[in-house]
């Protein structure tokens, strides 16, 4: 199993290039399914859960080729839908969305359920809701999804969402766009990919208006044509290498990035004392005095991210008084607290509310990533604790930051990742 290995204490100083949206890119990929032609998409960060996707595609019969680091392309023509590797999908959350973008593409599916993080159920119900709503036949039977069209074809219709979702959007969103007519999703979620996602369907030949609102509406296309499309910055990272800086002091640009998209997270760093310069397309993080207590709950956006609810907890261990974050979106997302609890931190949770306890400082030990975002949070606390520190399980965290300890290091970290043999390879060319 992989560790890291981090020797804390060191304030961060430097620059950092921010990769491509994960939640955007988990999305898009799946979506290229529906694409008649080569479909160029830039800015990919290269991660495990995207590495995984495009082989799922390749396993299904699409020509993969990797342009570059970042670039792909991808040539849905002779995908077949029998050549779904189950095995592979069942580890990825993102598996979900292959529902929306097989019955777009050929009128039926058959996909796992979703895997990934282990902080909480999965609940599909609202992508049920909304492809049932669509036309579509669904069954859920051991541990896979079979979804059916009559007659191959989906039907526009209006779909009200019981609770914002933000996969539930995305997937409804790409199985409409080759529906027949129009399709609304009111009470829609309004995060930064959902509109990246309609971007890049609009690119493709898609009609999709009104992402970034809680109503979108979908105007159903014959077909999806080849193209060329970047994706935005990773929001959520930014913000890691944000609270990475508040959690040791120093300072650090971060790069590449849309400020507009940080603001509730800058919003609560700078109530903690950190101070932040907005620029065109980076930030400027700096933290030189004591952190401040303040009080987070996470909200779908533009509320703060619960993607962030780990990372931003790290930084409350250190800040003085106390401080309460409420976990609002997923249930049992705080495992991870009783790793930073052998690390001296003084936290006491109740449901879906801690109350944190600043301390002076957090003490090295031996620790595991529990899930994708509580990965990073051990690692800051890593980062900023006396001592060292050994994280364990850390391909949750590969999952999701492209390079994390290169980056790290390059910022004045020490951290050593002592590898073995990844199970599953690339298959693409």
């Amino acid at each position: 199993m992989d560790k890291y290995v981090i020797r804390g204490g060191k304030p961060l100083y430097g620059e950092v290039e921010i990769s491509g949206a994960k939640n955007a890119a988990v999305a898009i990929i799946p979506a290229a399914l529906m694409v008649e032609g080569i479909c160029r998409i830039e800015n990919i960060p290269q991660i495990s859960d995207t590495d995984m996707l495009l082989t799922i595609l390749s396993e299904m019969g699409a020509k993969v080729r990797v342009i570059n680091i970042s670039t792909v392309e991808i040539d849905c023509t002779s995908v077949r839908k029998d050549g779904a590797p189950y095995d592979l999908m069942r580890k990825i959350r993102a598996s979900y969305y292959l529902i929306g973008a097989m019955l777009g593409r050929f009128g039926s599916a058959k996909t796992t359920m979703p895997g990934g993080c282990n902080f909480g159920v999965r609940p599909i119900d609202q992508h049920i809701k909304g492809m049932t709503a669509l036309g579509a036949q669904i069954e859920v039977k051991g541990g896979f999804v079979y979804a059916e069209a009559p007659n191959g074809l989906l039907t526009g219709t209006k779909i009200y969402l019981d609770k914002v979702s933000v996969g539930a959007t995305m997937n409804i969103m790409i199985a409409a766009s080759k529906a027949q007519g129009k399709t609304t999703i009111e009470n829609a979620a309004r995060e930064p990919h959902i509109v990246d996602l309609a971007n890049f369907l609009n690119s493709m030949g898609a009609d999709v208006r009104g992402a970034g609102t809680d109503t979108i509406k979908v105007y159903g296309v014959e077909k999806l044509h080849g193209g060329t499309y970047s994706i935005i910055p990773d929001q959520i990272e930014a913000g890691t290498y944000m609270a990475a800086v508040a959690a040791t002091g120093g300072e650090i640009t971060i790069k590449n990035v849309i400020p507009k998209h940080l603001d509730c997270i800058s919003a609560k760093l700078r109530e903690m004392g950190v101070e932040i310069e907005e620029l065109p397309d980076s930030v400027v993080v700096r933290r030189t005095g004591k952190l401040i207590r303040a009080n987070i709950k996470t909200q779908p956006y533009p509320g703060f991210p619960t993607d962030m609810q780990p990372q931003i907890s790290t930084v409350l261990c250190l800040a003085e008084g106390t401080s309460v974050v409420t976990e609002s979106v997923w249930d049992n997302r705080y495992k991870y607290i009783s790793e930073l609890k052998k690390m001296g931190a003084e936290v006491q949770v109740d449901g879906k509310t801690a109350v944190i306890e600043g301390v002076s400082f957090l003490t090295g030990s031996t620790v595991a990533a529990c899930d994708l975002r509580a990965g990073a949070a051990v690692v800051i606390a890593g980062l900023c604790a006396r001592g060292e520190t050994v994280v364990e399980e850390v391909s949750y965290i590969e999952r999701g930051y492209q390079d994390l300890v290169g980056k790290l290091n390059s910022l004045g970290a020490d951290i050593t990742c002592i590898s073995e043999p990844d199970e599953y390879s690339s298959a693409v060319v």
